[in-house]
């Protein structure tokens, strides 16, 4: 029973980790447009300092080009990591005959091409920071 205690806590717990922040961001949400709701439907005026707080998540969602070029670096320089990694690891398994940097470097071409890809966006996107 114990086992089975254990690992329900586990998954549960990641669970909650996961789940948990976007549950109370969308419940603070909730309340904040009902809050404006009740406010509008009264009549009153909406000070422009709560018009910029509720669009400001909008704002900071919209994809940039400082974004994507960061995002295309980042993703870049880790693909070009792997491919380090794949050919100093090669170099010391070549000695016990295994040839360990062909599934590496291919492997690393996936982080690469990605980095390549948001860096082209980065000069194409037409919204600018």
């Amino acid at each position: 029973m114990t086992p089975v205690v254990v690992v329900f806590i586990i998954f549960a717990s990641i669970v909650a980790v996961i789940i948990g922040p976007s549950f109370l961001k969308n419940r603070e949400r909730r309340e904040m447009q009902l809050t404006v709701r009740h406010a509008v439907d009264k009549g009153q005026t909406l000070p422009p300092e709560l018009i910029d707080a509720m669009t400001k998540d909008v704002q900071k969602g919209l994809p940039s080009r400082t974004k994507d070029m960061r995002k295309g670096v980042l993703s870049l320089a880790s693909g070009v990591g792997i491919a380090g990694f794949a050919l100093t690891v090669g170099g010391f398994t070549s000695q016990w005959g295994g040839n360990g940097e062909g599934p590496l470097l291919g492997l690393a071409c996936i982080p690469a091409a990605i980095g390549v890809a948001f860096i082209i966006l980065g000069f194409f996107n037409p919204n600018k920071d």
